[in-house]
């Protein structure tokens, strides 16, 4: 019910209608509480529902069969989003993955890291090119789609843009989508809004990870955890990023936080993306 006001000429008014949070639903990527899941899977399931968080992308299965784990899920009203898995695997284990996936009710299969010894080069875009889109065809047979998610290495400079541009221009867009982690675009010194414009129809998926003020960053794709801080604090601007997403084919938003701090920092940094909105 909406609280009258009554004015000083005795009309009543109603007050005007509170704008809506750009994401009304972020979830969370389980490595963010590896250490909690690794101990207790329902305890740490049942936190994550007390303050507020139902959508989940898994990148394990902590030492439980997908089945088990689905059975959890689906006994509190939570979903595994996504499920992450490793670029060996989506080479050699993809009747296993997509079974997986399927038990679990992922919409999309990802994966975020490309093992590498030295410089990304463009001899390895190459092969991810061909791994995703096979990947990609595979997944859509169970209605599942391949995403991939930057780790700030593959900014490599490369023609006029950067070998992270090479994958997106040469996969598949019926096949490959990505999932665009914002701190690992600003690590390596780029600006996710530039990026969600320059490809608004193949992002589907954003990690929401901050980056310490102050840390400049490269191209090895790490940083240490302590770097990660309370969205909101570091140098992510995410009003701007968040509403560059409203025109952009991003389905889900997943809190990340490497921190050991994570569980006291979580609800912080979900009010935070809350308190964002359109305008």
């Amino acid at each position: 019910m909406a609280v009258i006001f009554i004015t000083s000429i005795g009309c009543q008014q109603t007050p005007p209608p509170q704008s809506e949070p750009i994401v009304s639903d972020p979830g969370v990527v389980s490595w963010s509480l590896r250490n909690q899941f690794a101990e207790d899977v329902p305890g740490t399931l049942d936190m994550l529902k007390e303050i507020g968080i139902t959508k989940i992308e898994f990148s394990s299965l902590f030492g439980l069969t997908a089945a088990e784990l689905r059975e959890l899920l689906d006994e509190r009203g939570m979903y595994a989003i996504s499920y992450g898995v490793s670029y060996v695997g989506i080479q050699n284990d993809l009747t296993q993955i997509a079974s997986d996936a399927s038990t679990l009710g992922a919409k999309f299969v990802r994966v975020a890291n490309i093992p590498r010894d030295g410089m990304f080069t463009l001899e390895m875009a190459r092969e991810a090119v061909q791994h995703f889109n096979n990947a990609g065809r595979y997944l859509l047979n169970y209605d599942i789609r391949f995403a991939y998610h930057n780790h700030g290495f593959e900014f490599v400079p490369h023609g006029d843009g950067t070998l992270f541009d090479y994958m997106v221009q040469n996969t598949n867009p019926e096949y490959v989508s990505f999932e665009m982690d914002v701190m690992w675009v600003v690590h390596p010194g780029h600006d996710p809004v530039e990026l969600l414009q320059r490809y608004p129809d193949r992002f589907r998926l954003m990690h929401l990870r901050d980056l310490k003020k102050g840390v400049v960053g490269d191209l090895s794709g790490g940083t240490p955890i302590e770097n990660d801080v309370i969205l909101g604090t570091g140098q992510v601007d995410f009003p701007s990023v968040l509403r560059a997403s409203m025109d952009t084919n991003i389905e889900y938003f997943f809190i990340e936080d490497g921190h050991p701090e994570v569980v006291s920092r979580l609800p912080q940094s979900r009010a935070y993306i809350l308190s964002i909105t359109a305008d």
